[in-house]
């Protein structure tokens, strides 16, 4: 990756509705050339894709909560497990396998305190082999970033 990739990078994270031709101008290409690195870089996985950027508050989930999972056991099986059934679950933004004493750390939304009672009672604490869940509901976002740093 070089640094017109970078920059084809950094101009798409801005804007990924513009066209080609507007992306061509911006990093100082020419259309084709600039669409064989875009396609380079989506063949690369580099870009895994392009979506909209939606305000949570507008579609009624003006509540973020951060979860920490304990599961009963850090096997390969039981962590498989736990993936499979969160990711069946549209309320959960994030969810990553963490070091320490928790296991898991999740981003979950919400409309309100009682509509994440019901995630956590009807779904989450459903899922087989968690030992223990502990939230945080967050208060407001101080940084939000979708664009990574193209260094």
């Amino acid at each position: 990756m070089d640094a017109i990739d970078r920059r084809i990078i950094a101009t798409l994270q801005r804007d990924g509705r513009m066209s080609m031709t507007d992306l061509a101008n911006a990093v100082g290409l020419s259309p084709t050339p600039c669409a064989r690195r875009v396609a380079r870089l989506e063949g690369d996985h580099v870009i895994r894709g392009y979506t909209a950027r939606i305000d949570q508050k507008a579609l009624g989930l003006p509540v973020s909560v951060f979860i920490w999972v304990e599961l009963e056991t850090q096997s390969k099986e039981a962590i498989d497990t736990f993936e499979r059934a969160i990711r069946g679950f549209d309320r959960v933004m994030e969810c990553h396998l963490m070091t320490g004493s928790r296991d898991i750390l999740m981003r979950v939304v919400a409309a309100d305190l009682a509509d994440f009672d019901r995630f956590l009672e009807e779904r989450l604490m459903r899922v087989p082999g968690i030992r223990s869940v502990r939230s945080s509901f967050a208060l407001r976002s101080m940084v939000e970033r979708a664009a990574l740093p193209t260094m």
